[in-house]
């Protein structure tokens, strides 16, 4: 008998995460849907034609610690085994006057994108160890980045409302409780605060490779082009909502659709061509090309600072509970 692959999602109820679901479902894995509302993954998971057979629908609210580990207990709890974790879900608040916080105190876009996924990797990483073997392929460690917390690429140099950039560590190493919202100690911007936790996101997961990757994981991140029209940016003035995907597609030319920006993703999970190298940022471009293939696309020196990128790992692990 086959063995049949298993994949935790995060924010699978919409945009990226929910296609990928659904591409990798088709590929007969048996995806695990963490997300925080139920109803809405079960309705998303229906309309988008995911089998119930391959779907497993949980509950997971990444800004509130206790829910990751209580979310961890219940996965082991079905005694199944891990071949995949796909960090996918983030929230974006540009429009926030002051922040938000996660009920640790935590300003919420860095709460729920960086720290929710940091412990969640953290506490599965066993799991992902435990797997080799069992496919053909590594177990691995996926984390959606983003182009804006790259300054490598274009989308990464826009200054609105600043590039991402972390400094010295100042907020974070205060501990990261009110009045403090930045991990580098300045004025809160939640546009900011969002890239700041993509960047983050990055920077741990060539962490975890380079900690981890001596262990058969396969850790990489991606970026399978500008989804301009997900959820994600629900919370934008309608203006943006409807200029951003037009200047996307006909501007800039790096709009894909939430399909095809699944099947990239599904395909840096499963398909052998993508478990050869680990600590990748894979990468379809800025200007889409039909037939276009990915490529290894450099980090920022914002984003491969040796030292400050241990120093961050440090203070993220006190800041979750871990040290």
């Amino acid at each position: 008998m086959s063995v049949q692959p298993v994949v935790i999602i995060t924010g699978a109820s919409s945009g990226v995460g929910l296609w990928a679901a659904k591409s990798l479902a088709d590929r007969g894995w048996l995806v695990i849907m963490a997300c925080r509302d139920l109803a809405k993954a079960e309705r998303a998971a229906v309309e988008t034609g995911i089998p119930a057979s391959n779907r497993r629908i949980m509950h997971i609210d990444l800004g509130d610690q206790a829910s990751v580990r209580r979310f961890v207990d219940e996965f082991h709890a079905n005694g199944l085994a891990l071949d995949a974790l796909l960090l996918n879900a983030a929230v974006y608040l540009p429009r926030l006057e002051e922040p938000m916080r996660s009920p640790e105190g935590y300003e919420i876009s860095v709460a729920t994108n960086y720290f929710g996924h940091f412990l969640l990797a953290h506490l599965l990483i066993d799991d992902l160890k435990n797997a080799r073997g069992r496919l053909p392929s590594p177990p691995r460690l996926i984390t959606l980045g983003t182009v804006t917390a790259n300054s490598e690429e274009f989308g990464g140099k826009v200054p609105i409302p600043a590039p991402a950039e972390l400094g010295d560590l100042a907020g974070l190493a205060a501990g990261f409780k009110a009045p403090i919202a930045m991990i580098d100690g300045k004025p809160f911007k939640p546009g900011k605060a969002y890239k700041d936790s993509k960047l983050a996101c990055m920077i741990m997961n060539r962490e975890f490779h380079k900690r981890w990757g001596d262990t058969g994981i396969v850790f990489n991140t991606l970026y399978p082009g500008c989804v301009a029209d997900t959820a994600l940016f629900r919370d934008t003035p309608q203006a943006f909502r409807t200029i951003f995907p037009w200047f996307q597609k006909n501007v800039t030319k790096g709009y894909v659709s939430q399909p095809l920006a699944g099947d990239r993703t599904a395909q840096v999970i499963a398909d052998p061509a993508f478990a050869s190298q680990s600590g990748v940022h894979w990468s379809w471009g800025n200007r889409q090309k039909e037939g276009r293939m990915p490529f290894a696309q450099p980090l920022s020196a914002r984003g491969t600072n040796e030292a400050r990128n241990e120093r961050l790992w440090d203070l993220t692990l006190k800041a979750v509970g871990l040290a």
